[in-house]
């Protein structure tokens, strides 16, 4: 991911407030533009659809891309972590926090608190885009972000899919990993647990049922 599909990832930008924070129309995008480093440096944010930003050297007005290098010096590393520093102002001022990417998983997280009263848990800040839902401690869903590849072995996407996994029993594992949109539990326990890509692949009442069932195993 870049930097900024890192920062942003999972934030609805709110175009009204970059405006107010001082972007600009211009050729159909809204354009932010300020310097650093004794204005040596110029920082450009553009917004179409997403956040992407670029460094121009004022003296050369040229790109400046040696920041995005994965191993940096100390110059480099200052002029990232301003590049950084503003790109997150704008985030925290002009965007909004969403649980999730995927218009299913929430659909899903919804249907799970209507149904039971359960909302996600985010437990572990090494892994701030994994939750689980849970009835007297026990786990019957888990949902987080993944490599496709991690997932579905019949492809070599690096792609972050968000991805659910359920309880189901024993008996019924084998015949749903033969049909199309279940794949082995990522993490989980694969004689009784299976995973979901919530890509639409299969339907909300497909995986609503499952997960009802999966709250039934662990109750």
């Amino acid at each position: 991911m870049s930097i900024e599909e890192e920062i942003f990832d999972k934030y609805i930008i709110n175009k009204e407030k970059l405006i107010r924070y001082g972007f600009k129309a211009k050729d159909n995008k809204l354009i932010y533009s300020t310097y650093i480093l004794n204005d040596s440096f110029n920082i450009v944010i553009e917004f179409d659809k997403n956040i992407k930003g670029k460094i121009i050297e004022v003296e050369y007005n040229e790109e400046y891309i040696n920041y995005r290098l994965d191993t940096l010096g100390k110059f480099n590393s200052n002029i990232k972590n301003e590049f950084i520093k503003i790109l997150t102002d704008i985030r925290d001022k002009c965007a909004q926090k969403q649980l999730f990417k995927y218009e299913q998983t929430k659909r899903i997280n919804k249907f799970i608190y209507l149904k039971y009263g359960i909302s996600p848990e985010f437990l572990w800040d090494k892994l701030p885009n994994y939750c689980v839902y849970r009835y007297n401690k026990k786990w019957f869903g888990v949902i987080g972000n993944i490599p496709r590849n991690k997932v579905d072995k019949n492809t070599d996407s690096k792609e972050e899919v968000e991805v659910i996994n359920v309880k189901v029993n024993e008996s019924k594992v084998d015949g749903l990993l033969n049909k199309m949109g279940y794949y082995e539990a990522f993490h989980m326990n694969k004689k009784n647990w299976v995973s979901i890509i919530l890509d639409e692949t299969l339907s909300d009442i497909q995986i609503q049922n499952l997960i009802c069932n999966s709250y039934e195993n662990i109750k």
